[in-house]
């Protein structure tokens, strides 16, 4: 990889075909790619941006936190990149209202402070507060701030976010909630089931209004359910959803992560980190915005403080791609693909954006990495975002 007035050269092998290119990045895109009919002078994989559809914090920056400004968002997006991720969509959780507004500002204020990050960020993901009051598909939001789904809530939501918000979890089960799916999806934005404690029929329901992806299935969900029917089951089968999955090693045991991916396939499977702003961070016990004090052990695992109760994560996308490889049974370019163009198009990216494909004149959004085996997590050679190296092995 070498720089250039303007632009970068890289060299490398296609993740989507194994073929070995030298690609020229000029003005922010993709301006020459070349078919190289010998090794490339390294043995990185060349991937589209990696796309992270739900990140609440990252590296000690938490866009959740009661005094969350556009600096901790600058920050948070500016450490996952050193990670690989090009893109994220920073993820606002259940508070009260004034704190979710607060915190939506600050990631539209850290959009139009920082034209880097601007390109970066590529939606919000609300997950929450209209999900379910129940004990373990709460997860660990705040019992006291969980409501039912408003519309009215939603466009003074969007308003504060400058019309950034592209994804919201919502529980199917509330009386409002068909209304509130049909809404929020004739304004361009996805309406993504969990939290929920739904039966399969509500799940219809919004389906049938357009609700096009489930978050981190598998999750958010009782300790103990009847093996058959159940709200796991319904998702899985629905062929009209996508689904997020958490493969941090934690949240789903291998067998489980092997099943989803065989369930969903490949084109509707999608990886996210779920990272808490701990990750990035020694073990510890930690204060955070969503769960109080939680605890990241030396595992890596995440627990709200003194139960063995999940409270979000500590992965990047990096380990969620190398769980995938050694334990769902897919390859390399699959798994790419799960954090590339499956949720690129969940979220109605133009292919120019970049996190599809890699091709001539697409805005040049890349993830370089190498992989030793299958065993191995990949490790980040360079992520470049609007044709600029932000992150690389060496910094």
């Amino acid at each position: 990889m070498s720089g250039r007035l303007g632009g970068l050269d890289l060299e490398g092998r296609l993740v989507e075909d194994g073929g070995a290119v030298r690609i020229v990045v000029r003005d922010g895109v993709v301006a020459e790619l070349e078919r190289l009919d010998r090794d490339p002078n390294t043995d990185a994989w060349i991937a589209p941006g990696w796309l992270d559809l739900q990140v609440n914090g990252f590296g000690g920056h938490d866009p959740n936190a009661a005094d969350a400004g556009a600096q901790d968002v600058v920050d948070m997006v500016r450490g996952l990149w050193q990670w690989g991720t090009a893109a994220v969509c920073p993820t606002i959780c259940t508070q009260s209202q004034e704190r979710m507004l607060s915190s939506l500002r600050a990631v539209a204020d850290a959009c139009d402070a920082d034209p880097m990050v601007a390109a970066s960020v590529v939606g919000i993901h609300v997950e929450g507060p209209h999900i379910a009051r129940e004990d373990g598909p709460r997860g660990a939001h705040p019992l006291e701030h969980v409501r039912p789904p408003d519309i009215a809530e939603y466009r003074r939501w969007q308003e504060a976010a400058r019309g950034r918000i592209r994804i919201i979890t919502v529980a199917p089960e509330y009386r409002e909630s068909v209304a509130y799916v049909r809404a929020i999806v004739a304004d361009g934005v996805v309406a993504s089931l969990g939290h929920t404690r739904a039966d399969g029929d509500q799940i219809r329901a919004a389906v049938d209004a357009g609700a096009q992806c489930s978050t981190h299935l598998g999750n958010g969900a009782h300790a103990l359910i009847p093996r058959h029917p159940n709200y796991i089951w319904d998702q899985l089968a629905e062929d009209r959803l996508s689904a997020g999955f958490i493969f941090d090693g934690h949240h789903l045991p291998p067998a489980v992560m092997r099943t989803v991916v065989r369930a969903k396939g490949v084109e509707r499977t999608i990886l996210v980190s779920d990272a808490l702003a701990l990750a990035g961070l020694p073990p510890g016990v930690y204060a955070s915005a969503v769960g109080g004090n939680v605890e990241l052990l030396p595992s890596g695992r995440v627990v709200l403080s003194g139960t063995p109760y999940l409270a979000g994560s500590s992965a990047t996308l990096g380990v969620c791609l190398g769980n995938a490889v050694r334990h769902a049974g897919v390859t390399i370019r699959e798994a790419v693909r799960m954090v590339t163009a499956n949720p690129s198009r969940l979220l109605g990216l133009d292919v120019a954006r970049g996190h599809e494909s890699v091709r001539i004149g697409v805005n040049a959004n890349l993830t370089m990495f190498r992989q030793a085996s299958v065993s191995s997590d990949p490790t980040v050679v360079a992520t470049i975002v609007a044709g600029q190296l932000a992150g690389s092995a060496a910094d």
